[in-house]
Formats: C-alpha cells, structure tokens, sequence
C-alpha cells in the first residue's frame, strides 16, 4: 500500500515538493529558488524553462531527503502560482516568451481600452473578477500581438496557452494532456463561473483564438500519468496526476476550511485572504472577487470570496535584497520586536500597484512619517505592519460583504511562522489567528485533491481530523489604538494612490 502523496508546489519566486503521509506529515521537502527578471518598470517575467527544471530539482531532493521509494507514492498533486501566464510550441514544448508573472502591470493599457469598451460589468457577472493586469487574459493577448508571428501560429492551433499547473502536467505527461483545474480557470478573466466554460465574448474582445485554452476539469481527479523518460523524473513514470489547484484554492483545502463562511489568509510573496462561500455565487461590492474555490469529481463546484494582495512576503525579501537592511528574512522579526511600535511610520507596500479593495493599478510604494528618531528597527516594524494592514482591509470588506464577522481567522504561508507578524494582525483584526503545527497548507490541500481521487483519503472527514493547531493569537491593543492606527495607514494608502497616473 502506498505511503505517500507528493505536491508539486510552484510558488511565483521558488518551487518546492512534499511528500505527505496519511496523517498530513511531511516526510521530504525540497525548495528550489529561481531567477526574478524585472525587463522594464512594473514587467515580472519568469522563464518556464527554469520553473520547469526548478520544479524536477525539488522533486529529486524531496525523495532523497528521506529515501523515499517511488512505489510508495500514490498520487501527485500540483499547485501553483496563478494567473502566471505562459503560451508554448504543441509540438517542440518551447515557449514563445518568457511567462508574464501575475505581479506583471504591463498590460494596464489594455484594460484600460476593456473598461472604455464597456465590459466591466460583462467580466464581473460572468467571470466574478475586476478588469485589472493581474490576470491572465491580458497577458495572452499581449504575448501574441507583440511577440512577432505569434498570433499566426496560434491562430493555426500551433501554440498552446497555460497557467503553471497547465505548463507542468503538459510536460509531466509528455505533451499528452493540456488541462486546467476550475480554480485556476477561474483566475484567467476568460471563464465563466457560473456556466463553467470560457466566454465567448470575452475571447472576441481580446481577440484569444479558443483553440490555444486547456481543457478544464476537477480539481480532484485523475486527468493523466507521468509520462516514461521524463528527464529527471523517470522514476516516477505511471504516478497519476490526480489534483490540480491555484495556490490560494489549494490552502483553503488544505485549512480544511470545507464549510461556508470560513476562512484563511496565507502569507507569501502576497497575501491572499479567501473566505469559503459554499455553492453561493455571491459578487463583492467592495472590491473582493468571487472565485472557484475547487470542483471535486462529484458535487460540483464551491466558491469563494477573495481579498488578493500583490505585496505581502515579497516586502521582506525587498529589505533583504533591495535595502540591505537584514542579512536573512527572519531578522525582520529580531529587529521588529526592538522596538514597541514603528515610531510613527507608515509603509504603503504598492511596488507593483494596489490589489483589493483598491485595484489601483498606478499605485506606487510610499513611506511616510520618517524623522531623525526613525532607525532600521522602526522600518521593519512598519513593513511588518503594512502586511498586517493589507489583510485587515480585505476583511473589513469580506464582512461587510457577507454581514457576518469573522471570529477567527486561520494562517499559513512562508511568513505566518512570524510571532511577531501574527500578533500584530492579530492585534490590527481583533480576532484570534488560528496557526496550525503544518503550516504548508497550499502544498498540502494540492496532496488532499490528489489523494481523494485515488482513495488515499476516503472522505473529506478523513482530512479535517488531520489539522493540529499550534498556537492561537489574541488581540492585545484596544479599540481605540485600533482604529487610530488604521486610520493613519488609510490616509497614507491615499497619498500613494495613482501616483504614476498622468492624468491627474
């Protein structure tokens, strides 16, 4: 009987395998780092070649970590960074760009022309979404009216379109599958939620020829089979792929956040908080998205409500490798706790613009409040603090949204081990953060998909009793002191609001 289930978990600056046993444990885990390219003023790319390659390097040293036999796992489940966009050569596998990464605000004009033309409220009834760079309907049309002769080939079915998940099973299975899951079909601003096909409206206006988008099917299921003499990976050839889900879908799973109305905020290179809103189609009127939570192989498909920021993580790494200011990412936490509070300074984290609720693609990073009693310590507080900050506003908007209030809130990512961070925001919510013992919930709800599809996991039941809580965070500060500092983020997040816009 097979022992474990392995996630693939393709993060937007590493990529990382875990193998699972029937308890949620790990037993491996590998992460493999790869090149950021910034070719212009707000551009992220990626090249899909050195994911790919990353991604086989984890998988190798994940299974020698422990020694693991390829005959005791049973299953792969894949996870990845959203709205991340690649299109490729069906025939040779090689790309026609480098991936347009979901951070990406190249294509702001393009949505600007979709809002002038009158679809905004086309794409938020039938897509739940917001016109805005983040997603990858705009990136496809960019990659094929300026990569030269591309929109020829894909017009003659040469090229296909993927998100990560798409880019990796096309390759695991040897070109034999090219699939996308609900959850990360959902993130392109080209499906409809509600129907659960693409749009043929939307495919018009951006003018996408339909023959370069993947099939879309369950998030839990087996949909192919590594492929024999997969370089690198020819161990693991006849494991089927049985679960396929974006990143924040996949750490809703992995929360075991299976019921409506709760929630959780993972804290990577952004923050996304997702709330489970059960078969309710609902849309936001603050800013929040609705989304497809996961499409099981029976029972349809769930939704969710989600709060997406561009910049949480990644402002600890900036410290790090842009300001010089800490040697590694958990020194913020040192230099943070030196001090009571940040003396006075407000971060506003818009390197790459504003997510929700705000959505201003013209946002730029500001810090207001320094004076000569400002030091290095003060700095990390407020970078920790404009994080904190970020979440408290998706929540404030996801209650009103719902007219209910969230008592708890659970917590994971690279950043939730911070004691520090998870008390501040404890502290900026006014709620308890609920930090589980295993805190690789994205890599561990894409191993839960995979296992359900082949019986590793009988029941969704079977899951839930897995979650161990590992500390509970209570808020400390008043009301008052609340609300005074979230109102000085506020003004500073309008101070920093449009501020490369040329036509203020």
């Amino acid at each position: 009987m097979a022992k474990y289930v392995l996630a693939l978990d393709q993060g937007t600056t590493s990529s990382r395998a875990i193998l699972f046993d029937r308890f949620g444990g790990i037993h491996g885990n590998a992460q493999m780092e790869f090149k950021q390219y910034y070719p212009e003023s707000g551009w992220v790319e990626h090249d899909p070649m050195e994911i790919l390659r990353s991604q086989k390097l984890a998988v190798t040293a994940a299974m020698e970590q422990r020694g693991i036999d390829p005959m005791d796992i049973a299953a792969i489940g894949i996870t990845n960074q959203r709205e991340t966009t690649i299109i490729w050569d069906k025939h040779t596998g090689i790309p026609v760009y480098n991936a347009i990464v979901w951070q990406c605000r190249r294509t702001a004009d393009i949505c600007e022309r979709l809002i002038a033309d009158g679809l905004l409220a086309h794409v938020r009834e039938r897509t739940g979404l917001l016109i805005d760079a983040y997603f990858s309907a705009t990136k496809i049309k960019w990659i094929l009216d300026n990569v030269p002769g591309a929109r020829a080939r894909a017009e003659r079915g040469d090229l296909l379109f993927g998100t990560v998940d798409t880019w990796l099973t096309w390759w695991l299975t040897g070109g034999k599958v090219h699939a996308t899951d609900y959850s990360n079909a959902s993130r392109t601003m080209l499906f409809d939620i509600d129907r659960l096909c693409w749009d043929e409206r939307l495919l018009k206006a951006l003018d996408i020829p339909a023959c370069i988008l993947p099939e879309v099917v369950p998030s839990s299921g087996v949909l192919g089979y590594v492929a024999n003499g997969i370089s690198g990976l020819e161990a693991l050839a006849g494991i089927p792929i049985s679960g396929i889900a974006g990143d924040q879908q996949a750490a809703l799973f992995g929360q075991a956040c299976f019921s409506s109305g709760k929630a959780k905020n993972t804290y990577g290179t952004g923050c996304f908080l997702v709330m489970n809103m059960g078969k309710r189609s609902v849309r936001s009127k603050n800013g929040l998205l609705t989304t497809i939570a996961w499409g099981l192989s029976e029972g349809g498909v769930d939704y969710a409500l989600e709060g997406s920021i561009f910049n949480g993580g990644s402002v600890i790494k900036w410290l790090r490798d842009g300001l010089g200011l800490i040697k590694s990412a958990p020194e913020v936490n040192i230099l943070a706790e030196s001090v009571p509070n940040s003396g006075g300074v407000i971060f506003v984290p818009a390197f790459t613009g504003l997510g929700a609720p705000y959505w201003d693609m013209y946002a730029r990073g500001a810090m207001f409040g320094i004076t000569r009693a400002t030091t290095s310590a003060h700095i990390a507080r407020a970078v920790l603090d404009s994080i904190a900050f970020q979440v408290t506003d998706l929540l404030r908007a996801m209650e009103d949204d719902t007219g209910s209030a969230l008592t708890e809130l659970r917590v994971d990512g690279g950043a939730s081990v911070s004691n520090v961070l998870m008390q501040i925001q404890a502290d900026m919510l006014g709620v308890n953060i609920n930090r589980p013992q295993v805190v690789e919930t994205t890599a561990l709800g894409a191993a839960y998909m995979a296992g359900l599809a082949v019986g590793f996991w009988s029941s969704i039941e079977d899951i839930e009793v897995n979650r161990r809580v590992e500390r509970i965070f209570t808020p400390t500060i008043s009301d008052e002191q609340r609300s005074a500092d979230y109102a000085l983020w506020q003004r500073a997040v309008g101070r920093s609001g449009r501020w490369i816009s040329t036509t203020d």
